[in-house]
């Protein structure tokens, strides 16, 4: 059976306009300006884009709720542009996309690896519709492109290597070629024709979906029958792990979550530290162990006693997840927030639910294929709401609150973190300038307020880097500052936390060398005298 030719398709050459259009959009809105609200109002052309050149798109109820999900992240998109929003509005586009091809209640694990293959299928879509496009019969010529190539490819190629030899014979000849010149190859040229082709290939991609029916499936649940070996060295290894977990619980309860005073010179934030990040680690171990060796419907899983030490070792997990989070609570109490801590306790969060899923997953004999799609779908929320909440806004209002210089419990005001954040530190700052009663700091806060406000305005001013969020940004400053201005800081020269840059101190005059005293007259005598 003859496939389907692309040419007798109309939709082709409508998909090929919008990857175009979606390139010429691209040009106009990123080379050499600053991303802002712009990169919301492409994602919503590019939904848009696939909407039109994929009709039928919104007849499934899973497609539909993809579209959503892809709006409601280009709004997110238009409101605060980021790598995050991007990615998640990337990911309702690639399963909008997909969705007519796949088959309904498709697990998770199936829905990555076609979207690995969509990804990587489409940076080489273009040229495997153009070798497509190669092998199609010419209506009136009756021969291929690729036959049409191969019939002119050796004459081109003879005529130039003697057109060459000739050239080299007749300066005539090699004068004309000599003053024929080219467009000039320029950087902006090299980048737009780069952005041209990324976008292109970006949106053809979406446009026309590659996909596989073969898949990499899970293993089935009690495939392999554990020995008895096997299943005394698990037994063992629960009850060796729940013993080790529990001295470790033990010191965090004795000193972590009762605030007993640690021995020697170790204080508590040096012990939160310390073990904050390794004991996630071994969480991520423990979970893993589970899924291997306690596989649902194995004889392992199925002993009331093995069930029992993994319950409590769980619990043990949970237990070690809540004092890392208390650890990195008191670390944060001691020093400062940070939008990597707010992500590295979220993260934590999600291990415990991981290992909450894990143990119900042995307990209830649910699948795999049960268990990553729970994890997936806990994430995908968690990641949306981070994409909506500015965590660097929420990291300067705590620690403006609890700095020492305003009475607060936490280390000394970093200034030059706050100047890091840029503008979701602008109203916190702004916030701080009108309060402290220091005058050393509201110097300092009012150098630092200056650069970013000047930052932020000087992106709104550009209908490219404009935003909504720095726009409400502004209108709070300006609410915030009626009727009580803002005092400009002192002149000069400042470090990154606002301290002003002491002046060198004066060269030092060297000293002149002692004039040399004044030659004496030498003696002379008079002839005869």
């Amino acid at each position: 059976m003859v496939r389907t030719s692309i040419l007798s398709r109309s939709s082709f050459w409508l998909k090929a306009g919008l990857a175009v259009a979606l390139a010429a959009l691209a040009d106009l809105f990123f080379v050499w300006h600053e991303p802002g609200s712009t990169v919301g109002l492409f994602a919503l052309a590019w939904l848009a884009a696939l909407a039109v050149a994929r009709p039928g798109l919104l007849r499934g109820r899973r497609a539909l709720v993809a579209v959503l999900a892809a709006a409601v992240f280009a709004l997110v998109l238009i409101d605060r542009p980021g790598l995050l929003a991007w990615a998640l509005f990337g990911l309702s586009l690639g399963i909008a996309a997909m969705s007519a091809r796949v088959r309904a209640a498709e697990p998770a694990w199936a829905w990555a690896q076609r979207l690995v293959v969509l990804g990587a299928a489409g940076l080489v879509g273009p040229l495997l519709d153009l070798f497509r496009l190669s092998r199609l019969k010419r209506r009136r010529a009756g021969r291929s492109a690729m036959a049409l190539l191969g019939l002119l490819l050796m004459p081109a190629a003879g005529g130039a290597v003697f057109l060459a030899l000739f050239a080299a014979a007749n300066p005539l000849i090699s004068d004309f070629f000599a003053g024929l010149s080219g467009p000039a190859l320029s950087v902006d040229g090299v980048v737009r024709a780069g952005l041209w082709g990324v976008v292109a290939v970006m949106s053809w991609g979406a446009l026309r979906p590659r996909w596989r029916r073969k898949l990499i499936a899970l293993p089935s649940r009690g495939a392999a029958r554990s020995s008895p070996a096997l299943t005394t060295s698990i037994t063992w290894s629960l009850i060796v792990f729940n013993a080790v977990f529990a001295l470790q619980n033990g010191l965090d309860i004795a000193f972590l979550w009762s605030g007993a005073p640690l021995p020697g010179d170790m204080g508590l934030a040096d012990y939160a530290h310390r073990g904050a990040y390794p004991l996630i680690v071994t969480a991520l171990l423990a979970g893993l162990f589970v899924l291997v060796a306690l596989q649902p419907g194995s004889d392992t899983a199925q002993r009331p006693l093995v069930r029992r030490l993994v319950v409590v070792w769980v619990a043990q997990n949970i237990i070690l997840v809540a004092s890392s989070l208390l650890r990195t609570a008191d670390y944060i109490e001691a020093y400062a927030l940070t939008r990597f801590r707010i992500a590295a306790m979220v993260w934590m969060a999600l291990v415990g639910v991981g290992l909450l899923l894990i143990c119900w997953r042995m307990l209830r004999d649910r699948p795999g294929h049960w268990l990553i799609n729970a994890n997936v779908a806990v994430s995908l929320v968690v990641l949306a709401v981070i994409s909506v909440v500015d965590l660097g806004a929420v990291a300067a209002a705590w620690n403006i609150r609890h700095a020492r210089e305003v009475g607060g419990r936490g280390v000394e005001l970093d200034l030059g973190y706050l100047r890091s954040l840029g503008a979701p530190a602008l109203v916190s700052l702004v916030e701080l300038e009108q309060t402290t009663d220091d005058p050393d700091l509201r110097d300092r806060t009012a150098a630092v307020r200056r650069e970013v406000l000047a930052g932020v305005r000087r992106g709104q001013g550009e209908w490219r880097g404009w935003t909504w969020r720095d726009q409400r940004r502004l209108d709070g400053v300006e609410a915030l500052t009626r009727g009580r201005p803002l005092s400009p800081p002192k002149p000069g020269p400042r470090h990154l936390d606002g301290r002003l840059i002491p002046p060198p101190p004066p060269a030092a005059v060297p000293a002149l060398p002692p004039a040399p005293p004044p030659a004496s007259e030498p003696l002379t005598s008079s002839a005869g005298g």
